[in-house]
């Protein structure tokens, strides 16, 4: 069966995923962006976001480049999708990256409200998924055609498949920064007890990057 997995899920020191208000103008929260100042300047993500045959390599690189290895599908809350709550009154708003997203893949979104699916350019398309994390999670693997599955966030939707025991791997990239507030990943959630531990850990300038899988 497939994995899931989370994948250059970046955190501050302080152990936040996002700033405060998120809102159109800070997607990630005030100051979230400088959560991942050691993926955004990589050769893959200058090629997954814009197409682009450039950037930086490396260790922070090599890090990224695994984010995408044998992943055919993703899982996202609304909150990644978008800042929009509640019913979908604006269905122009297909997320926060253009026309030609960098997943590539099937993306399975959970919410509580019914929309059609959104074909995208790069081969991404966004289904909107209201029976729950089990069913996503499902229908992600189907998708998937036997590769991983990546959960992609935000901090609540871990969270969920966290408690829930479905998620086989973290990929964490510990910032050198503090935000002081916002969404923590580890509010309420004992790792140790779920059974994972640190399997690999490595320091960049930009990162530290740590691998946590279950026993």
């Amino acid at each position: 069966m497939s994995r899931l997995r989370v994948l250059c899920f970046s955190l501050s020191i302080d152990g936040f995923a996002a700033g405060p208000r998120q809102d159109l103008a800070n997607p990630m929260g005030v100051d979230g962006m400088d959560l991942h100042q050691w993926v955004l300047p990589t050769r893959t993500m200058q090629r997954a976001l814009f197409g682009a045959d450039q950037g930086t390599t490396g260790t922070d690189d090599e890090f990224a480049a695994r984010g995408f290895e044998k992943v055919g599908a993703w899982i996202l809350g609304r909150n990644m999708f978008g800042p929009l709550r509640g019913p979908w009154l604006d269905e122009h708003w297909k997320g926060w990256w253009g026309e030609n997203p960098p997943f590539h893949t099937p993306v399975f979104v959970l919410t509580h409200h019914a929309r059609p699916p959104i074909v995208m350019a790069g081969g991404t398309t966004f289904h909107f998924v209201t029976e729950g994390v089990h069913a996503a999670l499902d229908r992600a693997r189907a998708a998937a055609g036997g590769m991983d599955v990546r959960l992609g966030g935000g901090v609540a939707t871990v969270q969920q498949y966290l408690r829930a025991g479905l998620v086989d791997e973290l990929h964490l990239a510990l910032a050198p920064v503090l935000l002081g507030s916002g969404e923590n990943m580890f509010s309420g959630i004992n790792m140790r007890s779920l059974g994972y531990r640190c399997v690999e850990r490595v320091a960049t300038d930009m990162a530290t990057h740590v691998v946590l899988r279950k026993d």
